[in-house]
């Protein structure tokens, strides 16, 4: 181990101190979010013990070698520092920040100490674990959050209407789209990817594994003809979500089996969005509402006139094209369905939802 004795190792010992106080305390604004935002217990004691693994190499030695008053850095800032626009962006911040920090470390703990090297960087794998199961839980939350799931049509007045129904307080949006050809498509999708962000919401790329990776889409919806949920989830990487249209029990229980994050029941009415499907009608409802282990979404020609009646079958999210993206005012649309649904579920009660007028 060094002596402080020489100025060189004196500088070396302030790097590894400055770091590790880096690593803990990124660690610590990670862990406070896991604990009360997630309530996750998991990912607490996984931030819990790695803080504790730190603060063993945290000596005082390398305390006794800290100089804040002539440290030159303590000055340096940059104007995104004074603002977080979101959760999302306080995670990712100190994410990155306790990364930098282990590799920071891994480099210059090797001539402090031999084990150093080797310890930090598996740390720093278990961060990039660490990241991916954050992100995916952000994610997963928010899902089982959303009750109203837009999904979109080709149309002249896309980019608005997906954003009226944003105004409105929507949470989850799919982007489908079966004949444009891809270059439109990936830059419709990158606009819209954007737009969502930019109001929380989770943005989901139907069919297409490629694009949803290009844009950084926070996953994919795969039908019965698509690939694999198993090949999508090894492309995808196990941070994004994965949903899957079903038409019947056999198709729901499999997709489970498979591992999709949420699925679709339809398409309840028949539907232009889904010619020449029959309608699996409101029985299938009443099937996913006493069998369904995940989230799902009741979808096909659900609009304001038979919400009620998917309500009374068991539907507590619903997913809807036409409803919200033909609405003359898809704002007040997208109201008017969550308030039903946001009624249903907290009193938990049957009844037709009131008529509404837009």
């Amino acid at each position: 181990m060094y002596s402080q004795s020489k100025p060189g190792n004196l500088a070396l010992c302030r790097i590894l101190d400055a770091n590790l106080d880096r690593a803990r305390e990124g660690l610590r604004v990670i862990e406070e979010w896991c604990r009360f935002g997630l309530s996750s217990i998991a990912l607490t004691e996984q931030c819990k013990e790695l803080r504790h693994k730190l603060a063993q190499w945290h000596s005082s030695e390398l305390r006794a070698a800290r100089d804040t008053p002539e440290d030159v850095g303590t000055n340096l800032t940059h104007p995104q520092e004074r603002q977080r626009l979101g959760i999302q962006a306080v995670l990712q911040t100190n994410l990155s920040r306790v990364e930098e920090a282990l590799r920071a470390l891994e480099e210059y703990g090797k001539l402090y100490n031999p084990l150093m090297g080797d310890a930090f960087k598996q740390m720093r794998y278990q961060v990039y674990t660490l990241e991916s199961a954050l992100l995916f839980q952000q994610r997963y939350q928010k899902l089982l959050q959303s009750l109203l799931y837009l999904v979109t049509a080709p149309s002249d007045n896309l980019f608005s209407a997906v954003e009226a129904a944003l105004k409105g307080g929507l949470s989850l949006v799919q982007y489908r789209d079966k004949t444009a050809d891809d270059r439109i498509r990936l830059s419709i999708a990158q606009k819209l990817c954007q737009l969502c962000h930019q109001y929380g919401t989770l943005f989901i790329i139907n069919d297409r594994v490629d694009l949803a990776l290009a844009v950084d889409a926070d996953g994919v919806h795969l039908g019965q003809q698509d690939v694999p949920i198993a090949l999508a989830r090894y492309l995808l990487g196990p941070q994004r979500l994965i949903g899957c249209s079903t038409t019947n029990a056999e198709e729901m229980q499999q997709a489970v089996q498979d591992g999709a994050d949420y699925v679709g029941v339809g398409p309840v009415y028949e539907t232009p969005t889904k010619a020449g499907k029959a309608a699996a009608g409101l029985e299938y409802v009443r099937y996913a509402a006493k069998n369904c282990p995940i989230p799902w979404f009741a979808i096909g020609g659900i609009d304001a006139n038979n919400l009620g009646d998917v309500l009374i079958a068991g539907g507590q999210r619903v997913a809807v094209v036409r409803a919200i993206m033909q609405a003359e005012e898809p704002t007040l649309m997208t109201q008017y369905f969550l308030s039903q649904l946001v009624y249903r579920q907290t009193n938990h009660i049957d009844g037709k939802p009131s008529k509404v007028y837009v």
